[in-house]
């Protein structure tokens, strides 16, 4: 390597390893995005390395507890009702069953449990207390409690709050240019409004988006700035990569090339130094070397367990055989 070389890559890494709240752009972000690949990568797990140790992953558990039936049009989703799955309709799992998977869940050394309902938006009333209990079970069970219940009001925010919760998951999906090529029934800026509410209650906030719907590197570095632009940025930033299923808009969009993946975890890393980066839905069609490197690129937490809500997962045994062989351990460890 030059010294022009060494010179260019240690001022690129100083420029992001205090970040200020001076606003990103997407001309800057794109440039950052489609550089050489190893340099992205290198540049990346320095800012990682700076922060984080590069040894753990933490883990976490996403149960569906309210399944189907949404009126939400999300071209991805085989929860919405206006598409015909084969997924069925459940109503809100009851606490026993809940319970059950808490424990579970604790035993396979999750750090983090996560509850997510289709629903367009929690409203008060009888079900809101119920998931406010399951909230109080997690934390009696010592974990971090994570939801993700649609659209919230800033008086819900500050009960889940009071509850215990300690992350509010609201995913901006893509970018804003091409979130309505997406998404129809609900507008970019009320999921704005929506994490607003949450990070102004004092909850910590978790919001990531979709690789594979089709849209551009544009649209992929625009979600992350709108990201990076949130103040405080958000304490964890979940990356999936597109399932496609029968009977959705998106059922046969082509893979995503498991580099370009691998870009916006680096990406995403130097943005935002103090986040988690968790690769989440779409892991069972990474290979074990994908997930390699999206963890050196600063991917550092994922989702355990066989069901995603209701999409598949690695098995914990595939998990834990890869991170025995990279010498990597979850917090419990």
């Amino acid at each position: 390597m030059s010294e022009i070389t060494k010179i260019s890559l240690v001022f690129d890494l100083s420029s992001w390893q205090n970040p200020s709240m001076e606003k990103h752009n997407l001309s800057e972000t794109l440039e950052l995005y489609r550089k050489p690949f190893m340099d992205l990568l290198y540049e990346a797990h320095q800012v990682h390395r700076a922060h984080h140790n590069t040894n753990h992953i933490q883990k976490c558990t996403l149960l569906s507890i309210k399944t189907g039936g949404c009126p939400e049009n999300c071209s991805y989703c085989p929860q919405s009702a206006h598409y015909k799955t084969d997924l069925k309709s459940e109503a809100l799992m009851d606490l026993e069953k809940v319970e059950k998977a808490i424990n579970q869940a604790k035993q396979e050394g999750a750090e983090r449990f996560c509850m997510g309902a289709a629903w367009r938006e929690i409203r008060d009333g009888k079900q809101f207390d119920q998931v406010i209990e399951m909230i109080k079970r997690v934390k009696q069970a010592d974990m971090e409690a994570c939801v993700t219940l649609g659209m919230l009001t800033e008086q819900q925010a500050k009960k889940l709050k009071e509850a215990g919760l300690d992350a509010y998951n609201h995913n901006l999906d893509t970018g804003r240019e091409y979130y309505d090529k997406i998404i129809q029934t609900r507008q970019f800026d009320d999921r704005l409004k929506t994490i607003k509410h949450v990070s102004e209650a004092g909850i910590s906030v978790c919001s990531g988006g979709i690789l594979g719907m089709g849209e551009t590197d544009a649209d992929r570095c625009s979600m992350l700035v709108e990201l990076a632009n949130l103040d405080p940025q958000p304490e964890s930033v979940p990356v999936n990569l597109l399932i496609p299923v029968e009977g959705t808009p998106l059922e046969n969009q082509s893979p995503v090339d498991p580099l370009d993946m691998v870009r916006m975890i680096a990406t995403a890393r130097i943005l935002m130094p103090k986040s988690r980066i968790r690769l989440s839905a779409g892991r069972t069609e990474m290979s074990r070397e994908t997930q390699t490197l999206a963890y050196f690129a600063g991917a550092n937490s994922i989702f355990l367990g066989d069901k995603l809500l209701t999409r598949d997962n690695p098995e914990v045994s595939s998990d834990e055989k890869l991170f025995s062989d990279l010498g990597v351990q979850s917090h419990w460890q």
